[in-house]
């Protein structure tokens, strides 16, 4: 048997990291509070557990992939917390982009219970994730971190060690800016083309090499080229999440960010078209409708 790793959150994002950890040789034991999540850990050859301090009773290092403050906080304090765990050196890996400030606290709780807590959150999608195509933006304790470079091996493309806790959200706040903007970009040249006469094939299969691709262009490319929103590897909803964080982020160091202001009224508009739990790709559909174009 190999190392055992905990999953705490074991959502879409959550399940590819546990699959491929499972693949890698490592024993998963999972946590969700939604029982079917847990449920479908069974499929992979994985455990499930009753909470996240179960998680940490049966392994040193967990995981936590996690949709908003107000489950970090449920995951590390109380009774079923993983700061209530008497597991010997502990180190949880917060994965998820949320506010600095309530991870700062989520780490105060472990600290003084003796445990690691590392900021480590997510370079990718859902669909990323599924092929390991994920970038770590790792940070905190640095002998912490190197000890769970296996694990991140076993889930991830790439891991960067970026220093001192934090570090790593603000390298994230960074990388969903370039999201925000390019994502929109891609599909206002799309909708340019499509209002030019091009076929959306041409456009992407001679756009995707050369000088103007992006990383975005290349993944959310195809579904703007297929109108294939309705299967979403990342909501405008939880986008839209991302976005609020980056803002108040942005206002407490009054940097200029002109692009992704205006990016971000995109993402707003499909919301209120009711494409909140489209792909994020649907801002094309978006921009199609005010450049006047037919339904796709």
């Amino acid at each position: 048997m190999g190392q055992a790793v905990g999953m705490v959150g074991v959502g879409v994002m959550g399940f590819a990291m546990a699959a491929n950890l499972r693949q890698a040789g490592f024993e998963v034991v999972g946590y969700d509070p939604v029982p079917a999540a847990i449920a479908r850990l069974a499929g992979i050859g994985a455990s499930g557990v009753g909470s996240a301090r179960a998680v940490a009773e049966a392994c040193s290092i967990v995981i936590l992939s996690l949709p908003s403050s107000q489950a970090l906080a449920a995951a590390v304090e109380g009774d079923t917390g993983l700061a209530a765990a008497a597991t010997e050196g502990l180190v949880a890996i917060e994965c998820s982009t949320l506010p600095l400030a309530d991870k700062r606290a989520a780490f105060e709780v472990m600290a003084a219970a003796g445990q690691t807590l590392l900021d480590c959150p997510l370079s990718g999608t859902g669909a990323q994730a599924v092929v390991k195509d994920l970038v770590v933006f790792g940070s905190g304790d640095q002998a912490a971190f190197e000890r769970c470079r296996p694990v991140f091996e076993g889930m991830s493309r790439v891991q960067r060690y970026l220093g001192a806790f934090g570090n790593g959200s603000v390298m994230k706040y960074l990388a969903n800016l370039l999201v925000t903007i390019h994502n929109v970009s891609t599909a206002e040249a799309m909708v340019l083309g499509l209002k030019a006469g091009l076929d959306p094939s041409l456009i992407y299969d001679t756009l995707a090499d050369s000088a103007g691709t992006s990383r975005m262009f290349q993944v959310r490319g195809p579904l703007m080229r297929d109108a294939s929103y309705d299967t979403p590897t990342f909501t405008i909803r939880t986008h839209l999440k991302d976005l609020a964080i980056i803002g108040d982020f942005v206002q407490e160091l009054n940097s200029p960010t002109p692009l992704f202001s205006a990016a971000a009224q995109i993402y707003h508009a499909g919301a209120a078209q009711g494409r909140d739990m489209q792909d994020t790709a649907a801002v094309c559909a978006v921009l199609e409708g005010l450049a006047g174009l037919p339904s796709r």
